[in-house]
């Protein structure tokens, strides 16, 4: 039976990522962005709180559903299917999304004053961190896809691999809770480990396999959804210890920060898996809407965010609020516009990865 949380949780993550990129925006660390305004504590505090599982959550998503889909697809067909959802969208999007958003990056971090269009040769032959921020070749928000695609291909070399190694050895999940909860333990040694502009492969790729061989068997489900408050009272506080010591503290806390970012990721993961087995196991209207718009909005929500940001800078000078939340709703009302469009267009649904 298909589990039906795993797309609510999936679209519910996916659905805030306009607020999460739009804060990035007003950063106190010093990070650059395609556009920036005044730090500020109380949004950067938004990122902070969420960045620990944000984007691991979906790659525990990801590793549960390769489980599912191989037991009904061989490796190849896997591998294709991936290619169709995620290399065709990570391909297009960086042609045709990201130009535009490193030359908002130019234009507002580096004085930029060509057109647009002129703009296309410094996409093209400036390479720097991928990023984009500069005005160089960057890859956005498509990051994720590429991410994914390679930790798949690789995890797909690891499945067939230990099959081939371990014929007669099949787990059922049925493991102590209190081993699945130490298995945040390697976690603070990842975030370094082959990591390309902030973001850890390792790390990603360790979650992935955990969500393939671990948490996608009923009997891990069930140990989430039993321990669920408990994992997400530990979890909350980790991410607000994380938050305080990294925002709010004025200090260096070093291991002790990077234990509780540790920590907020693990936990929350696990209650966010816990909660969504005991509330989000259906399926209904909403689901089934968000669900089939969730490629499309996940590939024009960043685009759209830059645009109003970009805009409607210098009409909220000074107004923090107005500055954040207006280019918000805005995105969001015309990225599912424009989802909406895509659905219609049988060839922008195969250029985005929708089915």
């Amino acid at each position: 039976m298909r589990k039906h949380f795993i797309d609510n949780l999936r679209c519910m993550d996916v659905f805030l990522l306009i607020p999460y990129h739009a804060a990035q925006a007003f950063n106190t660390w010093g990070e650059l962005n395609y556009i920036c305004f005044a730090p500020n504590k109380v949004i950067s505090s938004f990122i902070v709180f969420m960045s620990p599982f944000f984007m691991p959550l979906l790659f525990m998503l990801a590793g549960m559903s390769t489980r599912y889909a191989l037991e009904k697809r061989s490796y190849s067909q896997y591998i294709v299917e991936r290619i169709k959802r995620l290399m065709v969208p990570f391909a297009f999007g960086v042609i045709v999304f990201c130009p535009v958003l490193a030359y908002i990056g130019d234009k507002t971090n580096f004085g930029y004053g060509g057109s647009f269009f002129a703009h296309y040769k410094v996409f093209f032959s400036k390479w720097t961190d991928l990023s984009g921020f500069d005005g160089g070749f960057g890859v956005g928000q498509f990051w994720f896809l590429l991410f994914l695609f390679v930790i798949s291909l690789v995890s797909v070399m690891i499945i067939a691999l230990t099959k081939k190694v371990f014929k007669k050895s099949q787990s059922d999940g049925n493991i102590p809770f209190w081993l699945i909860v130490l298995m945040v333990i390697p976690l603070p040694f990842l975030y370094d480990l082959l990591a390309v502009g902030g973001k850890s492969f390792a790390e990603y790729l360790y979650v992935f396999l955990v969500g393939y061989y671990i948490m996608s068997y009923d009997k891990a489900i069930e140990k989430a959804e039993k321990y669920r408050y408990i994992t997400l009272a530990v979890g909350l506080a980790a991410c607000v210890a994380d938050v305080y010591m990294f925002i709010w503290s004025g200090k260096d806390y070093g291991v002790i920060n990077v234990a509780a970012k540790a920590f907020a990721e693990w936990f929350m993961i696990l209650a966010l898996i816990g909660l969504g087995k005991n509330k989000l196991d259906t399926v209904g209207k909403v689901s089934t809407y968000m669900s089939r718009r969730s490629f499309p909005y996940f590939s024009f929500h960043f685009l759209w965010i830059v645009l109003f940001q970009y805009w409607l800078s210098g009409m909220f000078v000074g107004n923090i609020v107005l500055l954040y939340f207006v280019p918000v709703v805005l995105a969001y009302a015309v990225t599912f516009i424009c989802s909406e469009i895509c659905l219609r267009i049988p060839v922008l649904c195969f250029l985005m990865g929708t089915k």
